[in-house]
Order: C-alpha cells, then sequence, then structure tokens
C-alpha cells in the first residue's frame, strides 16, 4: 500500500479549506464609491473605512453623475450626501461608520442600505476637533420608509 493516494487527498482538502469561506472571511470586504474628484471629506471617509479593514475602489463622479446613481438607488434628496458607495448588493449614502456597513452586511436586512443625510459634524470624514453633532444612521427600506439603525 502507498500513502500517495492519501497524500493527494489531504493535499485537497488543504486546498479546499484554504478557498473556501472561512478563507473568504478573512479577505477585507470590498466597498466602491463614488464621489467628487475634489471632496476632502469624501477622501477622509475613504480613509476611514481603509483603517477599518475594507478594500475601497474610488470612482471620481460629476455631480449628475452622482445625482443619477443615487436617484438610480433610490436615495431621495432628504436622504442624500456627498458621496454614494455600493458593497454587497447594498448602497451606502454619506459618512456611515464604518461598524455601521460591517453591521449590514453582516445582519443581511431586506433594504436598500444606510444613510447619513447631510454632513454631520464628527460623523467620519467630517471630523471637526473635539465638535461633534449628533446623527442618525438610517435604514432606507426596499419600500422606501426609513427606521433608525443607530444613533451616533
Amino acid at each position: 500500500m502507498t500513502l500517495r493516494p492519501c497524500i493527494a487527498a489531504l493535499t485537497l482538502s488543504a486546498v479546499a479549506f484554504m478557498t473556501g469561506p472561512a478563507h473568504a472571511a478573512a479577505e477585507a470586504p470590498s466597498i466602491e464609491v463614488w464621489k467628487s474628484a475634489t471632496c476632502d471629506c469624501c477622501i477622509k471617509w475613504v480613509e476611514h473605512l481603509e483603517a477599518n479593514g475594507f478594500a475601497v475602489k474610488v470612482n471620481a463622479a460629476d455631480t449628475a453623475m452622482l445625482q443619477h446613481l443615487k436617484r438610480q438607488a433610490g436615495i431621495g434628496k432628504d436622504l442624500a450626501s456627498c458621496h454614494t458607495a455600493k458593497i454587497d448588493g447594498y448602497v451606502v449614502e454619506g459618512h456611515v461608520p464604518a461598524a455601521d456597513v460591517k453591521r449590514l452586511v453582516a445582519e443581511r436586512p431586506d433594504a436598500i442600505g444606510l444613510t447619513v443625510p447631510g454632513m454631520p459634524i464628527g460623523s467620519p470624514g467630517m471630523e471637526k476637533g473635539d465638535e461633534v453633532e449628533p446623527y442618525d444612521v438610517i435604514l432606507i427600506k426596499k419600500d422606501g420608509s426609513t427606521e433608525i439603525f443607530a444613533k451616533r
């Protein structure tokens, strides 16, 4: 009896283990962002995501393209902010903290995504020293209704 069949089986098992779901979970979550090429707060938000383990692809977009993306995603003017992102089938609008993006993807609610309308001071990318303006992270449901996802 030779050990070759056993070694081959062990090798295949190791490859399957390393490429399976457990290995994929160790990879950085990937998020794609559309923003104005000149917006500093958007750059800071992208840096916040990267510092929290996200792999970020950034796309420069003019105002018309951003408005089109928001409309297409179901983000009304009252829920809009300065940049729009997509991750795992969800839309993330504005200065949503990375922890809330991770929670969204982990919990997988039946929703369009999350938004932080406007540009509240103290939200990721909008830091101004110690100044913090309380704000809500809002879940946008598929029927257009909203609910508070997190209070910050």
